[in-house]
C-alpha cells in the first residue's frame, strides 16, 4: 500500500494525530461497505464543509452489530479504509469498534458532524454531545436510489451461470 495512503490511517488513540488535523474539522462516520456514489458525493460534500475531513469506520466486528446482515461486510476493514483513504476528499481515516462512533467523537471534537440525509440528526445520540462543545451536526443532502443494501439485493437477485 502506498505511503500516502497509510499516513491517511490514523488510530482512534492517536490524540496527536487527530489533533493536527487543520481545523475546522468535519467528522463523518459510516460503514462504507461497497462505496458508491452517494457515498462519494456525501463526503465530497462534508469535505467542502471544513479545512479536514476525519472519516470514523465502523470495524468489521462493530458493522456485523448493525444488523445488515450475517455476511456483511462484504470488504474487510482494510479494503474499506484503503479505499476511503484513496479519496482525495478524505484527509484520515479512524476505524471504531462501538456500535456508535461517541467515544472517537469525544476524543477528536469536531467542530462538525455529519451524516448523509438518510439520518435523522435529532434522534442521533451523537448530535447532543458535539453540541455540548459548541459543534454542529447537519444532514446533508440524501442522493435517492443508492445503498450499500439496495446494491447486494440486486447482485444477489441476479440469476446465476
Amino acid at each position: 500500500m502506498a505511503d500516502d495512503l497509510l499516513a491517511k490511517l490514523l488510530r482512534a488513540d492517536d490524540a496527536a494525530a487527530i489533533a493536527a488535523l487543520p481545523r475546522p474539522l468535519v467528522f463523518s462516520n459510516g460503514v462504507f461497505d461497497i462505496l458508491h456514489r452517494g457515498h462519494v458525493a456525501c463526503l465530497v460534500a462534508a469535505r467542502a464543509l471544513g479545512a479536514s475531513l476525519l472519516v470514523g469506520l465502523n470495524s468489521d466486528t462493530s458493522a456485523r452489530r448493525l444488523g445488515k446482515g450475517p455476511q456483511r461486510p462484504l470488504n474487510r476493514e482494510l479494503d474499506r479504509t484503503c479505499v476511503l483513504a484513496a479519496l482525495a476528499c478524505v484527509d484520515a481515516v479512524v476505524l471504531f469498534d462501538e456500535a456508535t462512533p461517541l467515544a472517537l467523537l469525544a476524543r477528536c471534537r469536531p467542530e462538525l458532524y455529519v451524516k448523509g440525509g438518510d439520518y435523522d440528526m435529532a434522534h442521533l445520540a451523537e448530535t447532543p454531545l458535539v453540541q455540548s462543545w459548541g459543534g454542529r451536526a447537519l444532514a446533508l443532502p440524501f442522493i435517492d436510489g443508492y445503498s450499500t443494501t439496495r446494491l447486494v439485493q440486486q447482485i444477489r437477485s441476479q440469476p446465476q451461470p
